[in-house]
């Protein structure tokens, strides 16, 4: 993986576009380079972009979220509305962008984040959710965040450290660095893991001793299944006689309740003979005298029908003439209106001839006089569209339009006679090009002002820089007097308080044996010297408290002084730097004044230098001069129209008199609605009452013949009924239907006779077969009362029920018996096969097990550790041939070891290594670390940040030899941060950052 491009706006101090291409020169020419710049200018600012454009995290504040910006103001510039990352870089699949960018609305509230990453390869951006560019990242480079972060961005504070620490605290760092705490995590498991296997199996054997000590022993329990067998034997007999008891008691009530259903059945069968007896005497002559009719009932009712369709269709006769009568009136009314339209007679056979002859002449002039129309609408929208930049009131009369072309022509006139004596001094016959040629000398002036104001700029910041190193020099024309004076000052309260402290030393160390002597006891050794007589133990010195008030004081007064001292100091540093900016800003505007006035001289020759007054007065003459040109075009054009639509408006109003001419000729015939409309209503009209009239007559004929034809076949029937009906008793048709009932009603006594007949036979035969039933019951019953029987069968039941409730204790007992060795029997075979189980997790619990998972994580970080070393050996022989990094020895320190080579081999703990020697072993080491967390991907850009300041001269030359050697032969990328000069002027490939007043920082590639 090789970082090519980095690119950024508005990230932290970084304000604006920002671009390091890695592929461009001068890093193509030299890929070992320095990041430099004054403390909070950005450095580490770009190392940020990186993990933020990839990972969505930033190695100071994790990861990134709108809230995370919004709370500590981060990342987003301050002041910006938008911000982006961006790195390309190139991995094993091809070379990709991947890019982070964050903006606000228009309410200036911060929108989410956005992620994307493209392939450079298609150009095309490859569609995943935001969330998932940083695991997309982390698939084509080979590395997720933390292990990029170590080998990508060394950082040498880490490693330093690293060094020195005891073991505990080594191994803590190796897994913060490293990343290798899943083994501490593995170590806990397995300790977890086994005591939560364990624990299940010692609860199990709990389990099978309170189950033990419910059990009985074999004496109790071969007891129980002795009494149990003879309370069994017991319950059979009684069992025999209350099914015996049981059987004559429920005949007993069998009987009674046969008893109770006879009389019940003998009460509803005397009803049921009630109700048909009463059902004949209300119904039964109605119903004897339509069965007698029921023969002749269809022709009965045939002949009724008949007579009321005879009647029915008299009446249809009688209607239908009437509307024939109203057809023929309405028809007459029909041609005398026609009539009166077309101005003659007009009968039924030259009805359609006239009417459509008077049509067609009307719909003649209303056509000529729509074309009229026609032409008088299409002249006036022509006349609409040429005049619609003219100032005029749209009439439809075209003589009020005439009236207003003609003023405006003349106001035209006589404005283009005053502009033209305006633009006397120019050639108007071709405006455009004058035009074209007074803008162009308008933006020459406009141009010719911005450079001069530039010039009165840099004169203007010229005077304001003076102005303030006058301020500045005022302001620190007394602080090296002070500060001399302070400083004074200071020294002698620092002599006096060591002085001071040096006597309270010796005071305690006094107070110590005198502390000593009060504890003396006559006749016990004294701890210093063995002696047990004491002749000095009484009457020891007081110390002395004032010292160490005085001692307070000095130390109060000298940190005073020292922080005035301090405060003086940096001030008049910062003064001093603030006069050595404005001496360089100052000779920069000089330079740029000077520069920006010979360009004027050169550029505008025709221009001097002038007020602001003047050029505007300038650039205003020119635009008048156009506006001028500009209103004679208007007033040419609007001249030009006007003369050309005036004879339209003319032709217009010839139409118009036309038009009413056509109008008048046909309202002397006809001035009426639509005369289509009237033709087609008189046409509906004529035609309706014609097919009416075909239809009532052809109705009427219908009518007659069927009332003669049902006339003749109602006299048939009524001589075949007659002589029948008279047999029967009955003098006319008439008396005979007043006797027949309707269908319905005598279908409903019928039933209602058959539903009452059938109840009363089946309560009969009901009765019959309960009375046999109930004598033979009788014969099987004995002489005991039912009250006698159920007593005695209570006692028995009673007694069967003690024996039961007996023989179920017994029963449960049995069962818990067998119910607990079965369970014992489950359990045992549990443990053997938990015990199977937990073997593998209590061989690997004593292999790497406790419950801190500290024994697992000390062997990995063991090993670790010696792969670290051995690869930071390798790279400690390129920088330095004096030591070799290794473990402590049992008997050592805790703190890594430097063997010293130039020593005989001598073992050298490395906290005895000056500042340069620890920076070279930690560089190696963090080196290492990078091999390591690498050894699956190629890494092919490094950055290492700070600590070179502590190398001397020789030692910094070797270790950046070391680092061009590396960049050679890997073709890495190095970037170093650092605030070095020796190591600026080494490198000549430099990324420099540097701040302006406002507190914003910008980056310049040198090289």
């Amino acid at each position: 993986m090789k970082i090519l491009k980095i690119e950024f706006e508005n990230i932290n101090s970084l304000r604006g576009p920002q671009l390091i291409d890695f592929t461009d020169k001068p890093f193509s020419a030299s890929s070992l380079f320095a990041i430099t710049g004054p403390t909070g200018s950005g450095k580490s600012t770009i190392l940020d972009v990186i993990c933020l454009a990839l990972f969505n995290h930033v190695p100071r504040l994790g990861k990134i979220t709108k809230n995370e910006i919004i709370a500590k103001g981060a990342i987003l510039t301050r002041n910006q509305k938008e911000a982006f990352a961006q790195v390309t870089y190139s991995c094993k699949s091809g070379n990709y962008a991947s890019k982070w960018s964050i903006s606000t609305n228009r309410n200036d509230n911060l929108r989410d984040y956005e992620m994307e990453i493209a392939d450079l390869a298609t150009d095309k951006l490859i569609d995943l959710k935001k969330s998932d560019v940083p695991a997309k990242n982390e698939a084509l480079i080979g590395l997720n965040y933390n292990q990029f972060i170590k080998a990508v961005l060394l950082a040498q504070g880490e490693f330093a450290q690293f060094l020195k620490v005891n073991k505990a605290e080594r191994g803590e760092l190796l897994e913060k660095i490293t990343g290798t705490g899943i083994y501490r995590e593995l170590g806990k498991k397995a300790y977890e893991k086994n005591k939560e296997a364990g624990k299940e199996i010692l609860q199990q054997q709990q389990e099978i001793e309170i189950i033990q000590k419910s059990m009985l022993n074999d004496e109790d329990h071969a007891e129980i299944s002795k009494d149990y067998e003879t309370q069994q034997a017991a319950c059979e007999p009684l069992e025999k006689e209350i099914q015996r008891l049981s059987k004559f008691v429920d005949l007993k009530q069998e009987i009674k309740n046969q008893q109770e259903n006879i009389t019940k059945i003998a009460s509803e069968k005397m009803q049921a003979e009630k109700s048909l007896k009463q059902f004949n005497e209300n119904n039964g002559k109605n119903l004897s005298a339509h069965e007698n009719l029921q023969e002749h009932a269809g022709d009965l009712r045939n002949w009724k029908q008949g007579k009321e369709n005879e009647a029915e269709i008299a009446k249809e006769i009688t209607e239908i003439e009437v509307k024939i009568g109203q057809n023929k009136q309405a028809f007459s009314r029909l041609l005398t209106e026609v009539s009166q339209l077309v101005k003659t007679e007009v009968s039924a056979n030259d009805f359609e001839i006239k009417l459509n002859e008077f049509t067609a002449k009307i719909q003649q002039f209303e056509e000529e006089r729509k074309e009229k129309g026609r032409e008088y609408k299409k002249l006036m929208d022509e006349f609409k569209l040429k005049t619609a930049d003219l100032p005029i009131d749209f009439s439809k009369n075209p003589d009020e339009n005439i009236k207003q072309l003609q003023a405006i022509g003349n106001s035209a006139s006589n404005h283009i006679k005053n502009y033209e004596a305006e633009l006397s001094n120019f050639d108007l016959s071709d405006t455009g090009a004058l035009k074209f040629q007074l803008k162009e000398q308008t933006e020459k002036t406009r141009a010719a002002q911005k450079a001069n104001e530039k010039i009165d700029q840099a004169d203007n910041e010229l005077k304001r820089i003076a102005s303030e190193k006058t301020n500045i020099e005022k302001q620190s024309e007394a602080l090296p007097q002070q500060i001399k004076k302070i400083d004074t000052k200071v020294k002698f309260q620092q002599k006096d308080l060591e002085n001071l402290q040096l006597q309270q030393k010796n005071q305690l160390l006094e107070a110590r044996l005198e502390d000593l002597r009060h504890n003396l006891i006559d006749d016990e050794p004294c701890p210093l010297c063995g002696a047990k007589h004491h002749p000095f133990a009484d009457h020891a010195p007081e110390i002395d408290n004032a010292l160490e008030e005085k001692i307070g004081l000095l130390q109060k007064e000298f940190q005073a002084n020292s922080s005035i001292l301090a405060k003086i100091q940096a001030n008049f540093e910062n003064f001093q730097q603030q006069l050595k900016r404005l001496e360089n800003e100052e000779q920069q505007w000089k330079a740029t004044l000077e520069e920006k006035r010979a360009v004027f001289k050169t550029t505008f020759t025709d221009f001097d230098f002038a007020s602001e007054k003047s050029w505007e007065q300038k650039i205003a003459t020119l635009n008048e001069q156009i506006d001028v040109i500009e209103k004679w075009e208007k007033e040419q054009k609007q001249l030009q129209i006007a003369q050309n639509t005036i004879p339209d408006q003319q032709k217009a109003q010839e139409l118009l008199r036309d038009a009413f001419k056509l109008k008048a000729e046909q309202e002397n015939l006809y001035k009426g609605d639509d005369i289509g409309d009237k033709n087609r209503l008189y046409h509906r009209q004529f035609t309706t009452l014609q097919q009416e009239k075909k239809s009532l007559d052809e109705q009427l004929e219908n009518l007659k013949i069927r009332l003669q034809k049902l006339a003749s076949e109602l006299s048939n029937l009524e001589q075949e009924l007659s002589s029948v009906l008279k047999e029967k008793g009955y003098e006319t048709l008439q008396q005979a239907l007043e006797n027949l009932l309707p269908e319905r009603d005598y279908l409903q006594l019928r039933e209602q006779r058959e539903k009452l007949q059938q109840k009363l036979d089946q309560l009969t035969t009901s009765f019959n077969l309960l009375q046999k039933q109930l004598e033979e019951k009788q014969k099987l019953d004995i002489e005991e009362t039912s009250a006698e029987l159920q007593e005695q069968l209570g006692k028995k039941r009673q007694e069967l029920n003690e024996i039961n409730e007996t023989c179920k204790g017994l029963y449960r007992q049995l069962e818990n018996q067998k119910e607990n060795l079965q369970k014992l029997e489950k359990i045992r075979a549990g443990i053997a096969e938990k015990e199977q189980k937990i073997k593998r997790w209590r061989l690997l619990n004593e292999l790497i097990g406790d419950a801190t998972g500290r024994k697992f994580n000390e062997f990995a970080q063991d090993l670790t550790l010696t792969q670290l070393i051995a690869l930071a050996n390798k790279r400690l022989a390129d920088l330095s041939d004096r030591y070799v990094i290794d473990k402590p020895l049992d008997e050592e320190d805790d703190g890594l070891v430097a063997i010293d080579e130039h020593m005989g081999g001598q073992r050298r703990s490395v906290k005895t290594l000056s500042g340069g020697e620890t920076f070279i072993l930690s560089l190696s080491m963090a080196l290492a670390l990078s091999d390591l967390a690498s050894k699956n991907v190629e890494i092919n850009s490094l950055f290492i940040d700070e600590g070179f300041g502590t190398l001397d001269p020789e030692t910094l030359d070797q270790t950046l030899d070391t680092l061009e050697k590396l960049q050679a032969e890997s073709s890495k990328t190095i970037g170093i941060i650092s605030h070095v000069d020796s190591l600026k002027e080494r490198i000549a490939t430099q990324v420099m950052l540097s701040r302006n007043g406002q507190g914003y920082s910008s980056i310049t590639i040198k090289g």
